[in-house]
């Protein structure tokens, strides 16, 4: 197996252009690199900058203060992913801006780690309504699919709010200007979807991509892949994660997301509707559709409704953009005891993971102070 340090030495011998940026797609990729330094240990002339791949991120802003006001004055059980409770929406200064703050208000909110618990917390509390916002992208959709197809408990809502991630890539790369001459596709997606739903950034846009597990050795060749295939001019989709990563993906998953959801456009926080990048539950299946069995929310009249807070970049960290030490807020009147955006509260969000390993400069306000910034 090649080691770190000799991918590092072969990248290093690349025959590499003046300046190339490459995107990470995945919150996980963009934790080990930071974590690993990789960024420090790699030419200055190759920059890797984030994308979108934090689902907390990106949840919309609507879906958030709908699961609020839900737990508030429905008298169910919310059940949410550990981080979702922490994000903060656009509300007035007198009501709860989070499901953390909702549950301090008295509404019956609970962390879960996977559908499976909010199935277990239905069972246990059978004469209570259960809703279970369920956010995340392909890898926490499936599960979600796979209790609902296999039957899930008859008091147990879903609030969906999955989102695919392939189509947030497409809509950067169509916009003709992504900012990225190469991509490292996420591990965790291609091992249930399968390899083959990238396939699309070097055969429709021409631009290298490699998919990489989470091991700096892993994401070392696969950015040792894109650069040589830029330099070559081969553009291919590699597979750097074939210990996982199989042709097809994981089928019975597909199976059980095809037989219960429907691919429709959605709403992704601070950039808006992309095309095919929402599932929703089919109709088949609404007796378990919070939005069908349970009063609406969504329509009230409110400032910034699907907005990121005044003054916060996420939509530029995630769309990678900018990097997060460029964001206004970050680390003045943003960091992760209060977060004001999504970015700081998860720990698949650039920003929470900058900060986490040590990254307090903020590079807006010192372009600010010396006149370079408007």
């Amino acid at each position: 197996m090649t080691t770190a340090t000799e991918w590092l030495q072969r990248i290093r011998a690349l025959p590499l252009p003046e300046r190339i940026k490459v995107m990470n797609v995945c919150g996980g990729h963009e934790r080990s690199i930071t974590t690993a330094g990789l960024r420090k240990a790699i030419p200055s002339n190759i920059e890797i900058v984030p994308g979108p791949g934090c689902p907390v991120c990106i949840c919309p802003e609507e879906d958030i203060y709908e699961a609020i006001q839900l737990a508030l004055h429905e008298g169910v059980i919310l059940v949410a992913y550990g981080d979702m409770l922490r994000v903060p929406v656009n509300a007035p200064k007198s009501e709860p801006r989070s499901l953390e703050q909702a549950k301090a208000a008295g509404a019956d909110v609970r962390p879960i780690a996977s559908p499976l618990e909010a199935a277990r917390v239905a069972r246990e509390n059978p004469s209570r309504t259960v809703v279970f916002l369920a956010a995340g992208f392909e890898t926490t959709s499936a599960p979600a699919a796979a209790l609902l197809a296999q039957g899930a408990p008859d008091n147990l809502l879903f609030l969906m709010s999955g989102r695919r991630t392939w189509p947030a890539v497409a809509m950067l790369l169509d916009s003709g200007e992504p900012g990225f001459e190469a991509l490292i596709a996420p591990g965790h997606v291609a091992t249930v979807m399968g390899p083959e739903e990238w396939e699309f950034v070097p055969r429709d846009h021409a631009m290298p991509a490699a998919i990489a597990g989470f091991s700096p050795e892993s994401l070392l060749a696969a950015l040792y892949s894109v650069l040589r295939q830029r330099i070559e001019g081969k553009c291919f989709l590699d597979n750097c994660y074939p210990q996982v990563v199989r042709p097809g993906g994981n089928t019975a998953a597909q199976r059980f997301m095809d037989a219960t959801m429907d691919i429709v456009a959605g709403n992704w926080r601070g950039i808006g509707p992309i095309p095919d990048s929402a599932y929703v539950l089919k109709p088949a299946f609404a007796a378990h559709d919070s939005r069908v069995q349970l009063p609406s929310y969504t329509e009230m009249a409110r400032k910034r409704a699907g907005q990121m807070p005044p003054g916060c970049d996420c939509a530029k960290v995630v769309l990678g953009k900018i990097y997060p030490n460029e964001c206004r807020l970050y680390g003045l009147a943003c960091t992760p005891r209060q977060p004001v955006g999504p970015c700081m509260v998860s720990d698949e969000g650039a920003c929470r993971i900058w900060w986490a390993n040590g990254v307090r400069e903020n590079v807006w306000a010192g372009r600010k102070a010396s006149g370079a910034e408007a």
